[in-house]
């Protein structure tokens, strides 16, 4: 009788921790969603990101039992993490740059022009779109070319 009610005692310290670990994540749910509402990017970029990986971790260390796990365990979650980290920054730059020393990315210099020709500029205003003055039709693409600008030819013609 005795071991049972220290395996209840045992059960209830237990459950407390869990309590506690989810009122933690309760905490910075707020911060992470109070975070923005100031306005600041910085501060919006550590609630957002910050605070998420501070979660995530209480959650694999915790709920998903990661801290009773082999040190494998914890190097494959971290080989993993800095796989993706290297492919998502090893692409960013051709993702956002429209060439490169030895390449060009023709689809997006030709969207570019479209949106510049349609009055999709980054001024402030709502992007020029089909409501607003853009290009309702086919026929408002004119004779200048198919996005609405001057082209030239390679050989200097149109």
């Amino acid at each position: 009788m005795a071991e049972q009610a220290h395996a209840h005692g045992d059960h209830g310290d237990h459950t407390s921790h869990y309590v506690k670990i989810w009122g933690a994540l309760l905490v910075l749910f707020l911060i992470s969603v109070i975070g923005p509402i100031f306005e600041i990017p910085a501060l919006t970029l550590i609630t957002a990101f910050g605070v998420a990986c501070v979660k995530a971790f209480l959650v694999m260390k915790y709920f998903m039992h990661l801290d009773a796990e082999l040190k494998l365990v914890w190097y494959i979650l971290a080989g993993s993490l800095v796989l993706m980290f290297v492919f998502f920054f090893g692409t960013a730059a051709d993702v956002r740059n429209h060439e490169g020393s030895r390449w060009v990315n023709v689809a997006a210099q030709a969207e570019v022009a479209r949106g510049m020709a349609a009055g999709d500029g980054h001024h402030g205003e709502h992007g020029g779109g089909h409501e607003e003055g853009g290009h309702a039709t086919e026929e408002g693409h004119g004779a200048e070319g198919e996005h609405g600008g001057t082209h030239e030819a390679p050989n200097g013609g149109h």
